[in-house]
């Protein structure tokens, strides 16, 4: 018999077997972004930071995620019999790592002056490059070139931030009580597992398989690079930065500052062993990349005393002497990914404009399981993470002890799940947005928590325009919230809050100068917002500085502690290279050719709950339905595809799933990270992803970091064949991306179903047609957490007879071409996938709900860019005039929502009932929250 059996701390039940572009060329009138002195004036000195490190486990942060389990085996076989196999038991381990800070004496702080131009695409000056100094760049705004031929995606100018941010005596803090506090492995969340060990091990004791299956040379291009076999030391005493960047660019990989804005024929894994890697510049970091450290011991980057270069590692970097050009395009930086990593900027003076990581991304990516070590001293000019501008995106489990700034950012929307700010003057400083969502956030002994640049209601004067933050924990911190400027009655940017807790905080809200909105103390805040709310089918909006409606949080979607679930991306470092299965040592041949079909299915009916399957770099294509069994456990390489393809995906009226995650009826886990689903066009009867596994173990059947991406790339047949305002037939993507079936449950943790606009390994708009993006009738528990979906034809999220939901933060665009056609065509109504009537509904919606209960959706990002390809449209927001729709009988909670192009932004039972024109906030509009 198969006992049931425990695999990275879940129960296992064993069973048998854009084209956003914004042109850079030359052909383009750019304007110009100067800065005056770009960055903070100093902090007062003080005395020299006093630290002790210890190794205990008494101080462990509390871990509301699954417990970290290792894997402990003599026998590399994996035992079955004829009900499934059997592992051994499993012991809980923890290795903290704790350091004892005192937070210096400091002075308040002020702010520089930002010059800005009103329209255009934004450049950093040549002075501000040249001399490396780190850039408040601005987002980039509504660009409609004399030149361009295609249509342009818009994005808002920067506010000029003249305030005095940091004037409020309130700020000053003479002294702060010794906080204890646990270093990288004892966040919040205890990385439960990790891959970038596994990984290192499988390649050098077996002869490495991946590959880039459309690359021109595929035998020969190196996916999987390991930095030392480039030179690298790992010493601390070494400057390994040349040996790392040959590691990265070698191949003639997509990156330099050349002519290659994105492609996905060189992607790579560059690993790091651990040891302690010194930089005296920046690690530019090139297309498709995923740069993964040791997890069971994180290397550490330590910039050297003589550092010089805008942060440790760069991920759009600014091309020297190019009048602020970048690389890559912000709002296209897809596909790259951060983790396992101890950043150290201390050995750099405290004065210097020292970064960790500059990150300008937009979707697919993630950083997590990063500890950034900054200076404590006063006046230190350190920060986590510099971001100005992009689309993103997702990070989590992140650490920041010190600095000036935990993180400063800028981008249009991003999803941030467990961070940690200690000893920082100000935690998280926000520049702009159009929405943010934070889930899990802890400050111990800063001056601020959250300083926001509010105030900004017109695209020329883009600010913060939406803060989401839910189960914060914050201690000995004088200002949890400081906006820059009084709301005054009306909306200047839009907070909600909950279920946040104040440990000696005595300003929960605040604004410059010193105004209290809300009063703070040692007391816990469980909803309140600031913002336009609305109820019903009424069309008023009602301006709250206030406690509002409570969300209804279905208990199986929280923690023992009350809080929104959330899990780490498991990364198996633990693991044996025994407990491994290669899927091309078992016949795939991932050459995107080759029919992989028959031996994938084979590798997984025979080992899916006794070995964890991991995909070799490469693209798989399939002829038939996939089904992964409950009790799998997949790992991709730079995410590896599995492309669907052929005659069993071509009828739109039949329906078929490209992969199936369980049987129908299945129960256990399944767990699907770093993968890549595809199809290889045409294919309108494809379901990308069926998902029909159900755990009973909470948050036991996950997918993180992995994607749905449709057409516009190599070897999907959906390219230039598919050009702009195209109605071919051979343009179908697929029928639907992702099914949650009424039986399953899932926890999804940045995904991005995507229906390219833009071909990623060429220049050309597209047309391409996907009819559904995200359908789920899950009975729940489901979490969506920092999803997206973009582009399919009559709605990018749909919930039908669903429960128990947590959606935070969605994002979604409405195709470009549309209303011509107006949906659902291509496609027609299929009752059987229960799809909303779309009479005097020409444009998708971007969520759809029908007789659903207990949503809470908590940030949402929803665009109208274009109708049928042409921009004019916004200007009076009429690209869309309806984007969400919610039945008379749903019960949800809907919280931070921000439109663009929208003439009303929610309607009940398809009638507009709140109006965009109500909610100007930047180029953006916002509600705070509306009821019933």
């Amino acid at each position: 018999m198969c006992d049931d059996h425990v695999l990275s701390g879940l129960v296992v039940h064993c069973h048998k077997a854009k084209w956003h572009q914004f042109f850079r060329s030359s052909h383009s009138k750019l304007l110009k972004l100067s800065f005056a002195n770009p960055f903070l004036d100093a902090l007062g000195h003080s005395d020299a930071q006093q630290s002790r490190r210890y190794t205990s486990s008494n101080h462990l942060v509390r871990d509301s995620g699954l417990k970290k389990r290792v894997v402990s085996t003599s026998d590399s076989r994996c035992p079955r019999s004829s009900h499934g196999c059997t592992i051994p038991s499993l012991s809980r381990t923890v290795i903290p790592n704790v350091t004892v800070v005192r937070l210096p004496h400091t002075k308040p702080l002020n702010i520089w002056n930002l010059k800005f131009a009103q329209l255009g695409h934004y450049r950093a000056s040549d002075d501000v490059i040249a001399n490396r100094t780190h850039m408040s760049q601005t987002p980039r705004g509504l660009m409609l070139s004399e030149s361009a031929t295609r249509p342009t995606r818009p994005r808002p100018p920067q506010a000029n931030l003249t305030t005095p941010r940091f004037a409020s005596s309130a700020t000053s803090i003479t002294s702060k009580p010794t906080l204890v506090f646990a270093r990288l492995m004892a966040s919040q969340h205890p990385v439960t597992s990790r891959l970038g060990s596994k990984i290192s091990s499988l390649f050098h004791r077996v002869d490495p398989k991946g590959i880039s299956a459309f690359n021109a040379n595929p035998a020969s291009y190196q996916v999987f690079r390991n930095v030392k076999d480039f030179g690298a030391k790992g010493d601390g005493v070494t400057d390994d930065t040349v040996a790392i960047n040959n590691a990265m660019s070698s191949g003639g990989r997509c990156g330099g500052g050349g002519n290659c804005d994105s492609s996905t024929l060189t992607p790579a894994i560059v690993y790091f062993p651990q040891g302690t890697y010194k930089l005296t510049a920046p690690i530019n970091t090139y297309y498709y990349t995923q740069i993964i450290g040791d997890a069971r011991k994180p290397p550490t980057l330590l910039a050297a005393s003589n550092f010089v270069g805008m942060a440790v590692i760069d991920a759009d970097p600014y091309i020297p002497g190019g009048s602020g050009s970048q690389w890559f395009i912000n709002q296209n930086n897809f596909f790259r990914s951060v983790r396992n990593f101890v950043i150290d900027l201390r050995q750099m003076p405290a004065s210097a404009q020292a970064t960790g990581l500059h990150w300008q991304v937009s979707q697919a990516t993630s950083l997590m399981n990063i500890v950034v070590e900054m200076s404590t001293a006063a006046g230190n000019n350190h920060q986590g993470i510099f971001m100005e501008n992009g689309s993103g995106g997702f990070m989590g489990d992140l650490v920041f002890n010190g600095g000036k700034f935990g993180i400063w950012v800028g981008n249009q929307q991003f999803t941030v799940r467990n961070i940690t700010v200690n000893n920082a003057d100000t935690a998280i400083f926000g520049v702009w947005n159009w929405g943010w969502t934070f889930q899990g956030v802890t400050i111990n002994n800063c001056q601020v928590g959250f300083d926001l640049t509010t105030g900004g209601t017109s695209q020329a004067s883009q600010t913060v325009g939406a803060e989401a933050i839910i189960d914060a924990v914050v201690t000995n911190t004088p200002i949890f919230i400081r906006n820059s400027v009084p709301s005054s009655g009306s909306l200047k940017g839009s907070l909600v809050l909950n279920n946040i807790r104040l440990n000696n905080v005595p300003t929960a809200v605040g604004v410059v100068g010193g105004q209290v909105v809300l009063a703070g103390g040692t007391t816990t805040i469980d909803t309140w917002g600031q913002g336009n709310v609305f109820s019903g089918t009424s069309s008023g909006a009602r301006f709250v500085q206030g406690s509002i409606a409570a969300p209804t949080k279905a208990g199986s979607l929280l923690d023992g502690s009350g809080r929104i679930f959330g899990r780490t991306h498991p990364q198996y470092e633990n693991y044996a290279v025994s407990q491994f299965v290669s899927v091309k040592s078992q016949g795939a041949k991932g050459d995107g050719h080759s029919d992989d079909t028959a031996a994938i299915q084979a590798v997984f009916d025979k080992f899916a709950g006794c070995k964890i399957i991991f995909f070799d770099a490469g693209t798989y294509l399939v002829s038939n339905t996939i089904t992964i069994p409950a009790g799998a456990q997949i790992v991709g390489e730079a995410w590896s595809t599995i492309m669907g393809g052929g005659s069993a995906f071509s009828d739109m009226n039949n329906p078929v799933p490209v992969v199936r995650v369980g049987a129908s009826g299945s129960s256990g886990i399944v767990e699907i990270t770093d993968m890549l689903f595809a199809t290889k066009g045409p294919a309108p009867g494809a379901i990308v992803l069926e998902w029909n596994v159900n755990s009973p173990t909470q948050g036991g059947a996950g997918m993180w970091d992995s994607h749905i991406r449709l057409g516009g790339a190599a070897g999907t047949n959906l390219q230039t064949n598919c050009p702009s305002g195209s109605d071919s037939t051979s343009c179908f993507a697929a029928f639907l991306g992702l099914h949650l079936t009424t039986q399953s449950n899932a926890y999804l943790e940045g995904t991005w179903v995507w229906l390219a606009d833009h071909d990623l390994d060429g220049t050309e708009q597209l047309t391409l047609f996907s009819g559904r993006g995200i359908l789920s009738e899950s009975q729940g528990p489901v979490w969506l957490i920092g999803t997206g979906s973009e582009h399919h034809t009559l709605y990018q999220y749909s919930l039908v007879n669903a429960q128990d939901h947590y959606l935070g933060l969605i994002q979604t665009e409405t195709p470009y071409y549309q209303p011509t056609p107006a949906a659902p065509a291509p496609f027609t109504i299929n009752t059987s996938f229960h799809d909303p009537s779309m009479a005097g509904q020409p444009s998708a919606w971007a969520l759809d709900v029908q007789n659903s209960h207990n949503i809470f959706v908590f940030g949402a990002g929803l665009y109208s860019f274009f109708q049928s390809f042409s921009q004019s449209c916004l200007a009076g927001d009429t690209c869309q005039d309806q984007i969400i729709n919610i039945d008379s009988g749903s019960t949800i909670s809907i919280y931070s929502v921000s439109t663009v192009g929208l003439t009303h932004q929610l309607s009940v039972n398809s009638q507009g009932v709140i109006p965009a024109s109500a909610n100007p906030n930047g180029l953006q509009a916002t509600f705070t929250t509306w009821t019933r």
